[in-house]
């Protein structure tokens, strides 16, 4: 929780530690292509990003998150509020619900509906339904960026058909002139090298390593960074167990 990250982050200063965390999602070659892209304005101005993880996940895979107080957004949907982070800053507020699935009832939620609030103009969403176990049919994994000029889609395929996975891609539209959309605007490939495992995680490594070497004049994952994405995940906790706005009754 953010009480012990915070005690992570102090104890880091204490002893004078150069330390990062494993916030790997920002560097799996998919991400660092859209990023690139955005950056050189291909898309123009960002103002909606949207996640949408709908797979079946083994949670038994993983025993020791039955006796875990948190589970969907602690271990998995704060990589997307990370990245989230990194592509638009400090969110305002957040909105956000997770809840049990009935055939994981041993553990705490593993379903949730995350929205980010960066003012009247910018949409951030995160959707993601862990027990869908009716096929890859309709499956999907995706990051979708969309800006004033374009969008960039990115299918994370390593979620799909877990832990076997599927073929990531990534994807891009472009409007012409001001943003004047034809009746089928045409997307295209981008290609890239690499998936989110290991290459995602040699990235964050790496990070540190030439930071620590001189190499680098950033570390982007610090934990002092860490820190304000783990307080927008307790954010999220607090307005899922609030309980949001009653309906009054008709």
């Amino acid at each position: 929780n953010l009480d012990q990250a915070r005690a992570i982050v102090e104890l880091c200063r204490r002893k004078s530690l150069t330390a990062a965390v494993n916030f790997q999602l920002r560097w799996a070659p998919y991400v660092l292509a859209a990023r690139d892209l955005i950056a050189r304005g291909a898309i123009g101005d960002i103002h909606d990003i949207e996640v949408r993880v709908t797979v079946y996940t083994p949670w038994h895979l993983w025993t020791f998150l039955e006796s875990s107080p948190r589970v969907e957004i602690l271990y998995h949907s704060v990589h997307y509020i990370d990245l989230i982070r990194w592509f638009l800053g400090e969110p305002r507020r957040v909105h956000a619900l997770s809840v049990k699935h009935p055939e994981t009832a041993r553990l705490h939620s593993t379903r949730s509906n995350i929205a980010l609030d960066f003012g009247p103009f910018t949409r951030a969403n995160i959707q993601t339904n862990h027990g869908h176990k009716f096929g890859l049919k309709h499956q999907e994994s995706y990051i979708k960026w969309e800006g004033t000029r374009g969008a960039i889609k990115a299918t994370l395929g390593l979620l799909k058909n877990y832990p076997k996975g599927e073929s990531d891609t990534l994807e891009i539209c472009t409007l012409e002139g001001a943003g004047q959309a034809p009746a089928e605007p045409p997307w295209r490939n981008v290609p890239f090298r690499g998936s989110w495992f290991p290459h995602a995680f040699i990235g964050s490594m790496s990070s540190l390593q030439r930071f620590v070497a001189g190499e680098s004049a950033e570390l982007p994952t610090r934990v002092e960074d860490a820190l304000r994405t783990m307080a927008v995940v307790e954010a999220c906790y607090t307005d899922s167990e609030r309980g949001g706005t009653a309906v009054d009754g008709v």
